[in-house]
């Protein structure tokens, strides 16, 4: 979206910034800083100063986010029992476009997600797995690939599509004779000073294919792309190769396979060789798209989820929810702390903070109030998408939280019977429930006091 407006400028900074620290929330981030202007407005009309209303916001948030932490639960996972962190992924899944294969990709997500995990040290490096997209097929086709895809194909339509127990050579050298630095100029004027030519050339790369062969490899990834001659060579010896690989795509077959690229021919040594388990290339449909699988790696840390759909807008969606899943996994790894879904742990947050405001006696109790009534949207906004009445619902479950004491009433969006979201497994996690709050209210402050500088009739 192109946004011209400089508030709206700082919504689309602050829906990013939850996305780049969190990974998920950028939604309720947004709606929540959007409740909290409007409640600031009527603040403001009512005559109290800007300033006032950004310390009592400030207060309140500090209080929702000591409130979310005394009401969040621990859950264990382990490496073999991971429903946990499953369900809480389908949850983030819930709200999406690809919610109905919301419990396969949560988890492909999560096993992804342990596949790349150091449980010991609680660390997760996203870095280790590639998200690849192809139009065609169907949203339940979508895989995990413990391995690398590759969008490239064998260079000869001749060379061998699998390839067992494969020795890689990972190249950042062309397959082609040496070219002079400086500008120069080749006469060619009889038959022989072409063949000498010729031969020199091929020369040259018989000696690149025999060198290969020679320390072992049984497969070539090459960065470049080389000629036909030299493609006819590697075919005739017996050497499939894979050319124009990216950069991106290298690093992460030479994480995978153990390997080391190599940007000469003359430091080529067996020890630089990547291994794999198996190499294959795969057709798919009527079409004469093909990729590479390279699976069973000696380094099984890099993984691959292939998305299939039926067009490019649904793999992109599915693509941008996939890595809402997957920063969720990572987040409870990193912490496994959670809060319950569903506007109940808002709508707890907002019992706490209307409670609180009458231990302040100055004008910040106002700003108090105003920002439980806040909180309240996204609860409201739950009830209203999903054709429920949005104050009676609301009314309800606030009701009932007080009543029970139990800050794991929601708003049962899929009617299941039951507003209590620990039994409809509705999680969310702590650490983006908190960044919601600090976010949103850091951004209205930032627009007070904009407003406490700058006239309207500035603006």
């Amino acid at each position: 979206m192109d946004v011209d407006n400089q508030i709206g400028k700082l919504m689309v900074e602050l829906s990013r910034s939850q996305d780049y620290e969190i990974g998920d929330g950028t939604t309720g981030v947004v709606v929540m800083a959007g409740a909290l202007l409007e409640q600031a407005e009527k603040l403001l009309e009512r005559g109290i100063h800007p300033i006032r209303v950004a310390e009592g916001f400030e207060i309140s948030s500090r209080i929702a986010v000591d409130h979310l932490e005394s009401i969040a639960d621990k859950f264990n996972f382990t490496a073999t029992d991971i429903e946990p962190l499953v369900q809480t992924c389908s949850t983030t899944l819930n709200s999406k476009i690809v919610n109905r294969c919301k419990r396969s990709l949560a988890e492909i997500a999560v096993k992804a997600v342990m596949a790349v995990a150091d449980l010991e040290r609680r660390d997760v490096n996203l870095d280790l797995i590639k998200v690849e997209g192809k139009v065609g097929g169907k949203l339940e086709d979508t895989e995990l690939i413990y391995g690398i895809l590759v969008d490239k194909d064998m260079s000869h339509p001749q060379m061998p599509k699998q390839i067992q127990d494969a020795h890689i050579a990972i190249l950042t050298c062309p397959f082609e004779p040496p070219k002079p630095k400086t500008k120069h100029k080749v006469d060619i004027d009889t038959v022989e000073k072409f063949q000498t030519l010729r031969k020199q050339e091929q020369q040259y790369f018989d000696e690149m294919v025999q060198k290969c062969k020679d320390v072992g490899a049984t497969l070539v990834i090459c960065q470049w792309g080389f000629d036909d001659e030299a493609n006819h060579l590697l075919m005739h010896r017996n050497l499939p190769a894979v050319r124009w690989v990216g950069g991106v795509e290298l690093e992460l077959i030479a994480i995978a396979t153990g390997g080391r690229i190599v940007p000469r021919f003359q430091e080529l040594t067996p020890e630089k060789l990547g291994k794999a388990g198996l190499v294959r290339e795969k057709a798919f449909g009527t079409t004469k798209d093909r990729m590479l699988y390279i699976e069973h790696c000696a380094n099984s840390r890099a993984v691959t989820i292939f998305i299939r759909g039926g067009n490019k807008m649904m793999i992109e969606e599915t693509k941008r929810s996939i890595h809402d899943a997957l920063c969720v996994a990572r987040n409870l790894i990193r912490n496994n702390s959670i809060v319950y879904g569903g506007g109940a742990a808002e709508i707890s947050c907002s019992i706490a903070v209307e409670a609180a405001a009458d231990k302040y006696p100055g004008v910040e109790q106002y700003a108090i109030r105003a920002f439980a009534d806040a909180l309240d949207a996204v609860p409201m906004a739950l009830a209203e998408n999903s054709g429920l009445s949005p104050i009676e619902t609301l009314s309800a479950v606030k009701a009932q939280q007080i009543k029970e004491n139990n800050h794991c009433c929601g708003i049962d969006c899929n009617d299941t019977g039951t507003n209590d979201m620990r039994e409809q497994n509705v999680f969310e996690t702590l650490i983006g429930k908190q960044q919601q709050i600090l976010l949103a209210t850091q951004v209205v402050k930032m627009i007070l006091k904009i407003d406490d500088v700058i006239s309207p009739s500035e603006y």
